[in-house]
């Protein structure tokens, strides 16, 4: 009887140990849970991870804090709005794009047979500023399904010494987890330009790191990841970095055709009237871009909220305002000028005034001034023509 009540007693005090040290645990390990200084950031990192994954449509994937960063920066596809049918003209570079990089991306079995059919590992889009860099870089995107890594240089900065490389090497390993996907890089030049004994270490470093992951990702020839960039100026590319670029395509100035078939895009939708003759429309604007036909046509369209407006001040209220016509069009275009020209008529203007300021306190002397100067100047050569003449 002695031994059974021992026994019972000790189970019970063992119970009741195991008791306090599980709850001793419980409340130590909360503890430590709340006094981690990294809480708050771990759970905005789960957050932002699922909201990236909602965003996707993808499964959660495991990343690192440096994908995380990288991860803020990624769009998909089917948030994407532009088409290939939306941007007007470029009939052969759309051809060229969609079967060197879209058919890869979309279709791969077609592209295992042998090397040479391989994806295009990087495209390089150049051109004159508004001719639709971004516009195809987003629609390549949208039609090949591709996730659209926008890689932003402000993300891949740091003040700590080394994660700028290591936010470079995030870049590449996130788009290798999300593949298909597209690296983007707008105005790539000042990024990757050539590299001088000037630039900073970190930048240098930086270059160097994302030429080389960019060469390692090769490695697997499946890998459906493409670097897609585009800049105005190309020959200030790294030979490096064009040597990686085996695919490049001249975005240009569009011709009096292809500015006809922006125009039929840009109004596409819009309240205009029938029978515009968007050939006539297209000679008005000889040396516009796409940009500088949407802007000219969006200042088309206050025309006609104008005239409601002063119909409404004159006690003729409207429903609506008119459509938009084709006398309306012709007027921005005969009298609208492209950003860059008022922009050098500008400064040839002020380079004009400032000629003719008074070189000894700077102020600019008044035209009248300067003319009744001429005049005077004038005047006595006149006369001493005149008095050279009665000595002769």
């Amino acid at each position: 009887m002695g031994i059974s009540d021992n026994g019972t007693k000790f189970l019970q005090e063992l119970a009741l140990y195991a008791a306090s040290a599980a709850l001793s645990c419980l409340v130590l390990f909360a503890g430590l849970k709340h006094l981690d200084p990294n809480r708050e950031s771990s759970k905005k990192a789960l957050e932002l991870k699922k909201e990236i994954s909602k965003r996707l449509g993808r499964p959660l994937i495991h990343t690192n804090s440096y994908e995380d960063v990288i991860a803020c920066d990624v769009i998909n596809p089917d948030h994407i709005d532009c088409k290939f049918e939306s941007i007007g003209g470029l009939e052969s570079i759309k051809q060229a794009l969609y079967e060197l990089v879209i058919l890869p991306l979309r279709r791969p079995e077609l592209f295992t047979y042998g090397k040479l059919l391989g994806p295009q590992k990087g495209v390089l889009l150049y051109g004159p500023p508004g001719t639709g860099k971004t516009m195809l870089a987003k629609a390549i995107a949208k039609e090949s399904g591709a996730v659209f890594i926008n890689v932003r240089i402000a993300n891949l900065m740091s003040k700590w010494f080394g994660d700028a490389q290591k936010l470079v090497a995030a870049v590449f390993s996130l788009a290798y987890k999300l593949q298909p996907a597209i690296i983007f890089i707008d105005e790539v030049d000042s990024f990757l330009g050539q590299r001088k004994s000037s630039d900073h270490e970190a930048l240098m470093n930086m270059k160097t790191e994302f030429m080389a992951l960019w060469d390692g990702f090769t490695t697997d020839q499946n890998a459906r990841v493409m670097v897609l960039a585009a800049t105005n100026r190309p020959s200030e590319l790294d030979e490096a970095i064009l040597r990686r670029f085996s695919q490049a395509f001249e975005i240009g100035i569009p011709t009096r055709k292809e500015r006809a078939e922006i125009l039929k895009v840009i109004l596409k939708g819009e309240r205009v009237e029938e029978n515009i003759d968007f050939d006539y429309l297209a000679s008005l604007c000889e040396g516009c871009t796409g940009s500088d036909l949407f802007d000219l046509c969006k200042k088309a369209a206050y025309i006609p909220i104008r005239e409601l407006l002063d119909d409404e001040k004159s006690g003729k209220p409207l429903n609506a305002p008119r459509p938009l016509t084709q006398t309306d069009l012709e007027k921005v275009l005969i009298t609208s000028k492209k950003t860059n020209v008022a922009a050098h008529e500008y400064s040839r203007l002020m380079s004009r005034s400032s000629s003719w300021a008074s070189p000894r306190d700077g102020e600019e002397v008044p035209v009248q001034n300067m003319i009744n100067e001429l005049s005077k100047l004038v005047l006595a050569q006149m006369l001493n023509l005149q008095t050279e003449n009665q000595d002769s």
